[in-house]
């Protein structure tokens, strides 16, 4: 009768898993076989039906019994005990030692690394249209003709004026002109005109001119920009001989003609002249640009025997319904206010400025302070002293000063002492009469320990105060002054 092998297939369907570890233990099962074949085998020399009975009752037997421990022993080979979970979870109770942290050492800190252009750079963001028109005619440019180039190039046009200027007196400008004219255009010589004008050379402007008319294979005349800058270096000059014929001009000639006529003269220091020429500008109802206006009301304030043609200027300013002054301009106009004693101007004017939208700077600002302290005004330019703050305008050398006399004004020299401090801070040196007037102030309340703390702070500054203050004050004997 040929022998059943027991393979491992078969043993782990036919016995459960505690039979299985208890087989183990016992060394009876290894690596799913068995140490022999023969327990399981049945004889040859009993039939094969008798064996087969046998082996099977005995097999049933064992499996059952194994069946009936299984429960108790399942805890004892499969399961942890007590003692061995207590070690397990104290091993996890205790705190896990850690390296103490090492502080740098600054002989040996490294230096960080420089930033990367790619990681600094902003990210590219869409060109606007501006750029786009700048690009394409820098593109252009490059394409374009030397001469197109050149005709408004100004170091080209002052080059020729130097030339000019350093030509002898027996010398006539197309000495020069003649070998750039190719290179000209209409108006390109108004920049070379003015140029001589800036040297004091009014004749070779005249001479310019007259050989930009003559011109004929390029035409370079006639030109108001090339007239109008010859007219007004000749006015300011006083060789322009129109000064009987103005009535005849003005009715005829164009806008710019009349205003370069009226720049000449202001800046030459002829105010009847310019002022003759608006009124009869004004008779006519030709309108010229208002900035006419306040140059000549500045030339006018530079004598006495200006303020009333000053005065009138103003008015006549305050008549145009649609005033159109730039900011400048109109700081310009109140600086001639405070000097007339108009502050009610000055008041009107800043509202107007700012009703129209236009936004004031620390210059305008400390204009206005500058009146409504002359003006007697304390509190009211106090209150726009922290409007231009508010407003975030950086302070300049004379806001600090106007600030500085507003608060002595207020007999408040602490807040004066704060500013002081402050335009220190900022980069700013005092001057003498911000420590004058902080002297003065202090010596009203009768600080005089202030005020030699202040004396000797203006003396190491290199300062020279008022003689008459430090007379009075050494006089008394309380403050001596090195």
């Amino acid at each position: 009768m040929p022998q059943v092998k027991a393979t491992p297939a078969l043993v782990n369907r036919l016995l459960p898993a505690p039979t299985l570890v208890k087989l183990r233990a016992r060394g009876l099962y290894s690596h799913g076989h068995f140490p022999s074949t023969s327990r399981i085998s049945c004889s040859s020399e009993l039939p094969d039906r008798v064996s087969d009975k046998l082996e099977a009752s005995k097999y049933s037997d064992e499996i059952n019994a194994e069946n009936a421990a299984a429960g108790d022993e399942e805890g004892e080979y499969l399961g942890w005990s007590k003692e061995e979970i207590d070690a397990i979870s104290a091993l996890f109770d205790r705190p896990m030692r850690q390296k103490p942290l090492k502080l740098p050492n600054p002989a040996r800190q490294r230096a960080l690394p420089l930033p990367l252009p790619h990681k600094t750079r902003l990210p590219v963001a869409p060109a606007p249209k501006q750029h786009i028109r700048l690009a394409a005619r820098a593109a252009l440019s490059s394409r374009t003709s030397f001469s197109d180039q050149v005709r408004k190039n100004p170091e080209f046009l002052l080059g020729i004026a130097r030339e000019i200027a350093a030509l002898p007196p027996e010398h006539s400008v197309s000495t020069v002109l003649d070998r750039w004219v190719r290179f000209l255009r209409k108006g390109s010589l108004s920049l070379t005109i003015r140029e001589l004008g800036h040297m004091g050379l009014p004749e070779r402007a005249l001479q310019t001119l007259c050989w930009a008319q003559r011109q004929k294979a390029v035409p370079l005349f006639p030109d108001d920009r090339v007239l109008a800058s010859t007219i007004e270096v000749l006015a300011r000059f006083g060789q322009l001989k129109v000064e009987s014929a103005l009535e005849q001009c003005v009715p005829t000639a164009s806008r710019a003609i009349l205003e370069a006529m009226a720049s000449g003269f202001i800046r030459g220091g002829k105010v009847d002249l310019a002022r003759k020429l608006l009124e009869l500008a004004r008779i006519n109802n030709r309108t010229l640009h208002p900035s006419i206006y306040v140059k000549l009301m500045l030339e006018a304030t530079r004598m006495p025997e200006g303020y009333g043609l000053a005065s009138a200027l103003i008015d006549e300013l305050g008549e145009v319904s649609d005033l159109e002054l730039r900011l400048q301009d109109c700081t310009a106009v109140m600086k001639v206010c405070i000097k007339l004693r108009r502050y009610t101007a000055v008041e009107s004017l800043f509202s107007w400025f700012r009703e129209s939208g236009g936004s004031p700077t620390v210059v305008m600002y400390t204009t206005v302070i500058h009146s409504r302290c002359r003006d007697g005004m304390h509190r009211e330019a106090l209150s726009l002293v922290w409007e231009m703050e508010q407003a975030g305008c950086l302070l300049d050398l004379p806001a600090y000063r106007v600030i500085v006399k507003l608060c002595v004004a207020l007999c408040e020299p602490e807040r004066a002492l704060r500013y002081l401090l402050r335009m220190k801070e900022a980069g700013f040196v005092p001057t003498s009469d911000m420590y004058n007037g902080l002297i003065e102030g202090y010596v009203a309340e009768g600080r005089l320990a202030k005020c030699r703390q202040l004396i000797r702070e203006a003396e190491s500054a290199g300062l020279k105060l008022d003689r008459r203050l430090l007379s009075h004050l050494s006089e008394t004997g309380n403050v001596q002054s090195s």
